[in-house]
């Protein structure tokens, strides 16, 4: 069957599916890089659901002080008193106001950066699925149509899949700290 595939066609499809691969690579990599760096900013510290509030290291509690609707933030703070004679102050800041930890209200992938990376991803799908329907136009034929057709297929499925969060930017919800609720 592939030898009555031109190789014009079957590099094609290699290549439409080396930026599937890529899309999803990138995906995987921009979603742990988000996370990480959300876990570096609040290392040691403990967020309680329940209560709506961060605890420090020593057991202090860091209380919700302010949502900012129009940067999407939500802003928690630790007393300057506690702050300001805590024994691990250096490690931890350098503010006399008291400790402040922000985090974003929405999800990484409604936030701007998360939708940046998403449209990375449709992007290269997008260039993937044009160059199959190319060569689908350029050899009108039977095995070659079925193979890039498949192809094809599989882009639509993955970009639909990832489409959605600009079609659907739907908020979290459930006391989470990103949330504002």
């Amino acid at each position: 069957m592939l030898r009555a595939v031109p190789i014009e066609v079957l590099l094609a499809a290699g290549y439409a599916l080396f930026l599937m691969i890529v899309a999803a690579v990138l995906e995987r990599l921009a979603i742990h890089s988000h996370r990480r760096s959300e876990q570096y900013e609040v290392a040691g510290f403990k967020f309680h659901r329940d209560f709506d509030r961060w605890e420090c290291p020593t057991g202090q509690h860091l209380q919700r002080t302010d949502v900012d609707h129009h940067r999407r933030i939500v802003r928690y703070k630790a007393p300057a008193h506690a702050c300001n004679a805590c024994r691990i102050k250096a490690q931890c800041t350098e503010s006399h106001t008291g400790r402040e930890i922000e985090r974003e209200m929405d999800s990484w992938l409604t936030s701007e950066i998360g939708r940046f990376h998403r449209g990375i991803s449709l992007a290269l799908l997008s260039l993937a699925a044009l160059l199959l329907a190319i060569e689908a136009a350029r050899y009108p034929q039977p095995r070659s149509e079925l193979l890039l057709g498949s192809m094809f297929v599989l882009i639509v499925v993955a970009a639909a899949r990832l489409i959605s969060v600009f079609s659907n930017p739907a908020r979290q919800t459930g006391g989470d700290p990103r949330t504002g609720s």
